[in-house]
């Protein structure tokens, strides 16, 4: 831009002359065009989880390669919890139980306001929702919070970075057993709990992240200051359970029992919970009197929910239908990263003054 009083002086003899300690202003169009580039950013993660999609349509893991694949995410899976664990501090773990009120609005909205608004959604059957997606719609509804992209997007907006790791931590710990019982409670039949099921669920994920925390004193330092390679140890476990998620789902035909029209309107849907959720847990955050840094912590991780959570406990609790039961928490999951991210980001350009909480690397962070 360029000062009104240099504008006001040009071609004009008589103007008055600048201090001669004036500079002129640097052109402003190559800031414009840098503007233009950045206005839509193409995130990796994104991307890559898009085409890790279209190669299990291409080239699904089927047949002989369907087991070893399925082992390979189910050990990413553990290998994914068991750093959870390593990376949670006991003391950030006690410390964040001081902040009873803002954990049990998170989980309010986690395990009550969802499932409620998932019952309400069973009016749209079948009108927008497909009466075979329902149940995958009413399950998404009942699982955990995320913990990776919740703490990353609360980083990028400049919130409350260690309410978002404890809440992530206590909504999938609690998890384990809340959202088996509630998936058995809503889902009557569609979902079969066991004694065995539970076991088998705490085996892949209770204990790992365990393990972890218990070897927290051993290998936390090295966890610890490497955060970019843990971010792509997550993302890279993360790839490979939606390919091995997309490709039994290629092998049950779920593409084929389901139109376009029908993903369509499925996609409105979700847009429409994730929307009443954001704006509920924003709302509720100023009326309990929470500061802007918790608000934020409440937004996005009220908000999220659990792909990795949920695709190893579908296996279990809905055993050959788990394909076509996951396939709206993979829609759910990609929308959620690219409207929060959005969100992140217009939070963070509305106080830039400000430095991230605790200054923690959010490049480092995967949804």
């Amino acid at each position: 831009m360029i000062p009104d009083d240099d504008r006001s002086g040009r071609g004009r003899a008589d103007s008055a002359v600048p201090p001669p300690d004036r500079r002129p202003s640097p052109p402003a169009a190559p800031a414009n065009r840098s503007r233009g580039r950045s206005r839509i950013p193409v995130d990796p993660y994104i991307a890559a989880l898009a085409g890790t999609v279209v190669l299990a349509a291409l080239l699904p893991a089927t047949g002989a390669a369907a087991a070893p694949v399925g082992s390979a995410a189910n050990a990413a899976v553990a290998l994914l919890f068991f750093l959870y664990g390593a990376r949670l501090s006991t003391r950030q773990a006690w410390d964040g139980l001081r902040h009873w009120r803002l954990h049990l609005t998170i989980l309010t909205s986690t395990f009550v306001l969802f499932p409620l608004l998932g019952l309400a959604a069973r009016g749209l059957v079948p009108y927008l929702v497909a009466p075979q997606l329902y149940p995958g719609l009413l399950y998404l509804c009942v699982l955990p919070t995320t913990v990776q992209s919740a703490i990353a997007f609360t980083a990028i907006a400049r919130g409350n970075v260690p309410a978002a790791i404890c809440a992530g931590t206590y909504s999938s710990l609690l998890g384990l057993v809340i959202t088996p019982l509630l998936a058995v409670a809503l889902l009557g039949s569609a979902a079969v709990f066991s004694a065995d099921r539970l076991i088998a669920v705490a085996t892949q994920l209770l204990l790992p992240f365990l393990a972890g925390h218990l070897l927290r004193r051993w290998i936390g330092p090295f966890v610890d200051r490497r955060p970019r390679t843990m971010g792509l140890v997550d993302r890279g476990s993360v790839l490979l359970v939606v390919y091995t998620a997309f490709s039994q789902g290629m092998a049950q035909g779920i593409w084929h029992r389901v139109t376009l029209p029908r993903l369509i309107a499925l996609l409105v849907v979700e847009a429409a919970l994730l929307a009443l959720v954001l704006a509920t847990t924003g709302a509720s955050a100023a009326a309990l009197g929470f500061a802007r840094d918790d608000r934020i912590a409440i937004v996005f991780s009220g908000s999220k929910k659990s792909l990795v959570n949920g695709l190893p406990m579908a296996a279990v609790l809905f055993g050959a239908k788990a394909g076509l039961t996951v396939l709206p928490l993979m829609l759910f999951h990609q929308m959620q990263l690219i409207v929060c991210a959005v969100i992140a980001k217009h939070w963070s350009s509305r106080h830039p003054g400000d430095s991230p909480h605790q200054g923690t690397d959010a490049a480092a962070l995967v949804p």
